[in-house]
């Protein structure tokens, strides 16, 4: 049948290297989405947690979202949880040494398939922990790319394009977030404080903050001419969506260099593959400029001579790509809405979401540090005698220089963060500071330092200062990496 040859058109073959890298790239970020959850989601929502599994799933019930945690004979426990964590490392260990892209097309599915159920169990129970946009990001990625197949057929060009438009979502989501969201974004005023206050600064972000406004201006400008106008490139033949592509990778890693925000800017980077071609990349590397793409074409009544792949995979993808397109009604009307949605899901699945960050932009940084005693009566104890608890990412002993730890997600540091900007008695922070005045061991590993190796103390207080870079005049003077300003004593316990 002459129409089965035009199927040949869905084959992708000069995105060989691309569906190499993306496969195998959101596998490795799995594996650290599973390593996170193996060490943090016990202390944080385990049997024992601060926001207890257990509980959330009795009190919400089926509004929990999917997960294999509801099904009678699963209910959760810690050790299951750390059993699905395991399976996900290994499966995505799998992919990233390439063993089931040796087996049939669908064998790719299957283990991408069982990674992103696996995920979205523990994900749709993971409540404040886990509401960040690179966990629905890391879920709709992780479904599409096992549709790319493994060696034994072509990449399909529907799915690239359908990780161009997650991409063009991403970027343009982004840039009218910030238009919309922020005098700062469109006075180009915003990076003169982001490095300074965003979540978790890296061991650039005061370098990067100490530069002249000039430059700050640069980075706005930057940002919007790629988010709000390269980034359409994306949908043009070659080579103009692999030089958007390229513009895209190049503005996530200085992201990647001046801050930590967990996968979300090698997720993005991985994505964007999706647009640039294998003949490009030759070109970049000192092969011939590489064409439109439209010399392919007449070969197209002899799908023998293009090595298409079979039938039934390409009905297959015909079908998974006209549900994406159902879902994706919602999504493209909230890009262009006026209340615009942030890092949103319209379905319990968590395909085809609205992404976007830092639409409200702070220029000042507050942090909580939270401090023990061991001091027999609490209330008559000396300044000296108050010690702080360092958590591993935040801000808090003003000599210790920024970490690098993204692509690594820190989830209570991150939480501490939004804690600062809205003080009180939120739930999870009562139970942490109650944990922490029972010495539980479980807290403490999340944490950098305990001033108490364990020892419960008799008293907790918490603390709130602001927080600012270091002039270099000052840190040459006293070696301090950070300057604060003490806002007073918050809480007691």
């Amino acid at each position: 049948m002459e129409w089965i040859s035009w199927l040949a058109l869905l084959d992708g073959h000069d995105h060989l290297i691309a569906r190499e890298v993306i496969q195998r790239g959101v596998a490795a970020v799995f594996m650290l989405a599973f390593l996170s959850s193996y060490h943090q989601f016990p202390v944080l929502l385990g049997e024992r947690g601060l926001l207890p599994a257990p509980e959330f799933l009795d009190r919400v019930g089926d509004r929990a979202g999917p997960t294999l945690f509801r099904w009678h004979r699963t209910p959760y426990s810690d050790r299951l949880l750390r059993a699905m964590c395991l399976v996900g490392i290994v499966l995505g260990a799998t992919v990233v040494v390439g063993l089931p892209q040796q087996g049939p097309a669908w064998s790719m599915i299957a283990v991408f398939g069982a990674m992103w159920l696996l995920y979205l169990s523990i994900h749709s129970v993971g409540q404040v922990f886990y509401g960040f946009g690179w966990e629905s990001m890391l879920l709709e990625c992780g479904f599409l790319v096992g549709f790319l197949g493994s060696h034994a057929v072509a990449p399909s060009l529907l799915i690239l394009f359908f990780l161009r438009w997650m991409l063009l979502r991403l970027e343009f989501g982004a840039g009218m977030i910030k238009l919309r969201g922020d005098d700062s974004w469109r006075d180009l005023t915003a990076m003169d404080h982001h490095h300074q206050t965003q979540p978790m600064p890296g061991p650039l972000s005061r370098l990067a903050h100490l530069a002249p406004h000039r430059w700050h201006q640069l980075e706005v400008l930057g940002s919007h001419a790629v988010q709000l106008g390269v980034i359409w490139l994306i949908l043009l033949p070659q080579p103009f969506a692999s030089i958007a592509a390229v513009a895209v990778i190049l503005t996530q890693l200085f992201l990647v260099l001046t801050g930590n925000y967990a996968w979300l800017n090698w997720l993005t980077i991985l994505v964007a593959c999706a647009a640039i071609s294998d003949s490009f990349l030759r070109w970049a590397t000192g092969g011939p400029w590489p064409g439109w793409g439209w010399e392919r074409w007449p070969a197209l009544g002899d799908p023998v001579a293009l090595d298409a792949s079979p039938l039934w995979w390409q009905l297959l993808i015909l079908a998974v790509f006209a549900a994406l397109l159902v879902l994706s009604w919602k999504p493209l009307r909230n890009l262009f809405s006026s209340r615009q949605l942030m890092n949103a899901s319209f379905n319990r699945f968590h395909l085809v979401n609205a992404y976007g960050a830092f639409g409200s932009m702070t220029e000042r940084r507050f942090e909580v540090v939270i401090e023990g005693t061991r001091a027999p009566d609490p209330e008559t104890a000396a300044e000296e005698e108050w010690l702080p608890y360092e958590f591993k990412g935040k801000p808090g002993d003003v000599s210790r220089r920024s970490g690098q730890f993204a692509p690594y997600h820190l989830r209570l540091d991150w939480q501490m963060w939004f804690l600062a900007l809205r003080p009180g008695p939120q739930a999870w922070f009562v139970a942490l500071l109650e944990k922490l005045r029972s010495g539980d061991s479980g807290v403490r590993r999340l944490l950098r330092t305990d001033p108490f190796e364990g020892r419960a103390p008799t008293g907790i207080r918490v603390r709130y200062f602001e927080y600012r870079f270091a002039r270099p005049a000052e840190r040459r003077g006293s070696g301090a990496w950070w300057v604060r300003t003490d806002l007073g004593v918050i809480a007691r316990l």
